[in-house]
């Protein structure tokens, strides 16, 4: 009768060898489940690099022609007292004239006094926004040439803008990492485990909002990324 001893051994051998693969296997996958979710913010504050400032005045009267007269004669004014100022043509633009005949308004409280109401806007864009800033300081000089600028119309608010996001992105990205890194690296040393590798990260949304409302032209930049990193003993 054969001798299945060697034969056996070897059999035993090679399913003790086969088990411990599969725990170890087993371990590392479980490991794998070890993740810590972090998050890291990171914010800047720069200057706005464009501004916006529309110049609204009205005009009432009963005569067309004359107001159409006197509307092209202030927006010369205008547009002469904003180039002697340092703006150029092209950051200026004047839009039609917007004429409300006060006789067809249906839903008027009172007759008004006169029939036409005429609302005329030059607009100024430009990314030089400390000396349209000025200006707006100094717009008071249009009132000794007979013209009153007007506010308080919500479609014709001054508005700032920063457009250099892509120049400050990488270096806010990076911050923001570094400080989800921080995070994860003090709840590893809580937990008295070690920081492995990334597994997932998500740069998040970019924001940009005013820094207060007495500052508009001072702009917040804010990211927020998410990051998962393994766990290991």
């Amino acid at each position: 009768m054969k001798n299945w001893l060697k034969e056996a051994a070897i059999i035993a051998l090679g399913l003790f060898l086969l088990g411990i693969c599969i725990r170890n296997g087993i371990n590392d996958f479980k490991d794998k489940d070890r993740v810590v979710s972090v998050k890291g913010l990171a914010e800047m504050e720069v200057p706005a690099n464009k501004v916006t400032w529309p110049l609204m005045f009205k005009d009432l009267g009963d005569d067309l022609p004359t107001l159409y007269n006197n509307i092209k004669a202030k927006n010369s004014t205008i547009v002469s007292f904003l180039k002697s100022k340092g703006i150029t043509e092209k950051e200026i633009s004047i839009s039609a004239p917007e004429i409300i005949d006060m006789q067809a308004e249906r839903y008027a409280d009172k007759p008004s006094a006169f029939r036409y109401n005429i609302t005329s806007v030059i607009t100024v864009t430009s990314d030089k926004v400390d000396k349209v800033r000025s200006l707006m300081r100094e717009q008071s000089e249009l009132l000794k040439q007979g013209i009153a600028l007007t506010g308080g119309d919500y479609r014709y608010n001054i508005v700032y803008d920063f457009t250099k996001l892509n120049e400050v992105k990488p270096q806010m990205i990076e911050n923001a990492t570094k400080n989800a890194r921080l995070s994860a690296e003090k709840f590893a040393k809580d937990s008295d485990s070690k920081l492995g590798k990334i597994k997932t990260a998500n740069q998040g949304q970019f924001s940009i909002t005013d820094r207060d409302a007495n500052t508009p032209y001072i702009k917040s930049v804010r990211v927020v990324t998410t990051v998962d990193y393994y766990l290991e003993d």
